[in-house]
């Protein structure tokens, strides 16, 4: 099931998309399904082409983010694969939807696109273990961890690098029901690819991560994971235009600007 976060001008709505490439409709439903479930709101469906998109999720809490979880990426990077789950933080300020702007950052001469599976969390979770970590998942959306690698080489950690401002994009929608153990990864810069991998390179799984994540804090609902990225990154310029495509959830496109 794909749900969406989308708006006709008015405020955010949330609904179900379905149908066709081309011819999706939306279902509108009465509130944010995380928190109210699956009830129709009563209203008309509305085509897909006549609403703008936003991002699925904004976590209330907290972005956890993998480092270094694809062992090719880790080599480009110039370092090995963590033992453990090399986890980050990025705030929810960060979060931005489909065709929004990714705004440049000043200061910042090193932008690099990161094309993600994301991981959208259901219920509080504490000390998961790997094999019901699934119990715990609403969905998963495509994601783009934006970094400022010359911030992420001079600060030392990477609040600053991985977190500023519009430097997480999500969407374009969540997929519920989805077997994330071998989906293409697809990364474009101006329609020339440039990441093209496979969520069955990850280091350490989704369940893996899970566990590692809520034994040290607990996550909440709307709460979203980043799973890593596949090796390919490399730097982007206002102007240009990166999609990032996860097989069974959709593309996700933004365009760089500088203000």
């Amino acid at each position: 099931m794909r749900i969406a976060r989308y708006t006709t001008g008015d405020d955010p709505a949330y609904g179900i998309v379905q149908g066709d490439p081309g011819t999706e409709v939306i279902t509108p439903l009465a509130g944010d399904p995380l928190y109210v479930g699956l009830q129709p709101s009563g209203a008309g469906p509305v085509m897909l082409e006549d609403v703008r998109l936003l991002a699925p999720v904004i976590p209330r809490s907290k972005i956890v983010a993998i480092g270094k979880n694809y062992a090719d990426h880790a080599r480009e990077m110039g370092g090995e694969v963590p033992e453990l789950p090399l986890m980050f933080f990025k705030p929810n300020t960060a979060v931005v939807g489909p065709y929004d702007p990714v705004v440049l950052p000043a200061g910042s001469t090193e932008v690099s696109y990161e094309g993600e599976l994301a991981v959208v969390i259901k219920t509080i979770t504490k000390g998961v273990k790997a094999e019901n970590a699934a119990e715990c998942i609403y969905g998963y959306t495509v994601a783009n961890d934006v970094t400022a690698r010359d911030w992420q080489r001079t600060d030392g950690q990477w609040a600053r690098a991985k977190g500023f401002d519009t430097s997480c994009p999500l969407g374009p929608w969540i997929e519920t029901e989805l077997d994330t153990a071998d989906l293409s990864i697809l990364t474009t810069l101006d329609g020339v690819v440039k990441q093209d991998g496979t969520t069955a390179d990850m280091v350490h799984g989704i369940g893996a991560i899970l566990e590692h994540a809520s034994a040290a804090f607990t996550l909440l609902p709307g709460d979203v994971i980043l799973t890593g990225t596949p090796a390919g990154v490399g730097l982007v310029e206002a102007g240009q235009q990166v999609t990032v495509e996860i097989q069974g959830i959709g593309s996700l496109t933004n365009t760089f600007v500088r203000r």
